[in-house]
């Protein structure tokens, strides 16, 4: 057997429940419970060419992710499974699922992924007041590159929002996670499973994924990165749904740089043939970021501060302090926002871009 083939990204284990310790509760995301435990043997390292063995890392900190009614999966929910853990095996960016295990005493079946140490919305929550924008779009970057390793997969990631986007305190890079096998096994034909706000309007209408419908979340997610709050707070209802089919968007804080502005608004473009693929996106935003590495415009992100007053003027935030009713709420988990859920609309319009006076007087209507 070659060494590429015993490469340690490639492999997915079966692990036992007894080589993991220390399992504890940690949070139900959507319709998954998840646990932190640690694995006593840990992943595969490398490849030891003298004892033609690959080495273990030794002892892990993993997150375990309870799989929904798996005895009622489909043949769509086992190939999406499939199809993720094999692009996991990609590496760079993707967060690593290291295989499955399952609970002897309750018969449940749970994936072993890498642990890392917050979401986006908890890394926005700790230092939105103190990011530059260099530093904002190079977060876009990474979420890009790791999209456009899974559309290159001819994969759908389908459930997009900063709850699933993962940042690790030790290369301090960003990760995307949630792929296939995380959402519940048995979502009725009718229905679509997701965080609404991030969802594509023609998803909502006619159910249907597509590599289109990813990179409208990636708008949203653009939106997020450099407002700081989430969008469209604590809605998560009808109402919410015929306003983003409709054209409602967040509104676009001052001081976005032009070129962010546009690519964000070619993403949530109501037509899906309109917003650019992945491979477009990933070569402008790096262009982007490159320009900022290069000659940063400091009189902007000095001013950043002043912008997120604004921003927080509208939300009600009280911008000099992140202990604030948003904040208390999310830390609590008492908001849904950050979770996905299925739904099940009916009666709907077509999509449509709104105009310019739709949108200030939604925006204003969502918010107050």
């Amino acid at each position: 057997m070659s060494n590429k083939a015993l490469s340690p990204y490639n492999i997915v284990e079966w692990i036992p429940y007894n080589n993991l310790q220390n399992i504890k509760y940690l949070t139900k995301g959507g319709c998954s419970e998840i646990y932190t435990a640690d694995w006593i043997d840990g992943c595969y390292e490398e490849w030891n060419p003298k004892e033609k063995q690959l080495k273990r890392d030794g002892w892990t900190s993993v997150v375990l992710k309870k799989l929904e009614n798996v005895e009622r999966a489909n043949k769509s929910w086992l190939e999406k499974g499939i199809s993720h853990l094999h692009i996991c095996s990609k590496g760079t960016l993707i967060v690593q699922c290291f295989g499955l295990t399952q609970n002897p005493f309750n018969g449940n079946y749970m994936l072993v992924i890498d642990y890392k140490d917050m979401n986006l919305r908890e890394y926005l929550q700790q230092n939105h007041n103190k990011l530059t924008w260099k530093k904002r779009i190079q977060i876009t970057d990474y979420i890009m590159q790791a999209v456009s390793i899974i559309h290159e997969e001819n994969a759908i990631h389908r459930d997009l929002h900063s709850g699933n986007i993962l940042f690790s305190q030790i290369n301090q890079k960003f990760y995307v996670s949630d792929l296939g096998l995380c959402g519940p096994a048995n979502i009725p034909l009718d229905s679509i499973y997701g965080n609404l706000s991030y969802i594509a309007p023609e998803v909502i209408v006619e159910k249907k994924y597509s590599f289109a419908s990813d990179i409208y979340s990636i708008g949203i997610l653009m939106w997020e990165i450099s407002s700081g709050p989430p969008p469209f707070i604590n809605k998560h209802d009808y109402d919410l749904a015929i306003k983003i089919i409709n054209g409602m968007r967040p509104k676009i804080i001052p001081g976005t740089p032009l070129e962010y502005k546009e690519l964000m608004e070619q993403c949530w473009d109501a037509d899906a043939t309109k917003r650019p693929d992945i491979s477009a996106l990933s070569v402008k935003i790096a262009e982007i970021y490159r320009s900022y590495c290069q000659n940063e415009n400091y009189e902007q992100i000095i001013n950043i501060t002043n912008t997120y007053n604004s921003l927080n003027t509208n939300f009600n935030v009280n911008s000099s302090s992140t202990n604030n009713s948003f904040f208390e709420n999310s830390s609590k988990g008492s908001s849904n926002w950050n979770n996905s859920r299925v739904y099940s609309f009916e009666n709907l319009p077509e999509p449509r871009n709104a105009t310019k006076e739709e949108q200030d007087g939604n925006y204003y209507n969502m918010v107050n």
